[in-house]
């Protein structure tokens, strides 16, 4: 991965009320055109932030959201996100 996501969540809590407009209090969108990021994979959230940052993935949205965010920014939203329950994983 791009990042060994070790990031603050509590750090990312409070970085994340932008992120609440489209995916939702805790991650968890209702609107089927925002991904569920809640409970997400920090690895997989650290890595997407960084390549939506550096133009590998491309949405406008999210390009203007993680403009000003430092790597350490994407890594405590990304572990706030992942510490948060959505993702169901089947074993």
């Amino acid at each position: 991965p791009a990042f060994a996501a070790k990031g603050d969540p509590d750090a990312g809590k409070a970085k994340a009320e932008p992120c609440k407009a489209c995916h939702g209090e805790a991650g968890i969108s209702v609107a089927p055109d925002f991904p569920k990021i809640g409970g997400q994979h920090a690895d997989y959230l650290a890595t997407a932030l960084k390549h939506y940052k550096a133009g590998k993935r491309k949405n406008p949205i999210m390009a203007g959201q993680v403009q000003n965010l430092s790597d350490a920014d994407m890594l405590d939203l990304a572990m706030y996100f992942s510490k948060q329950k959505g993702l169901q994983l089947k074993y």
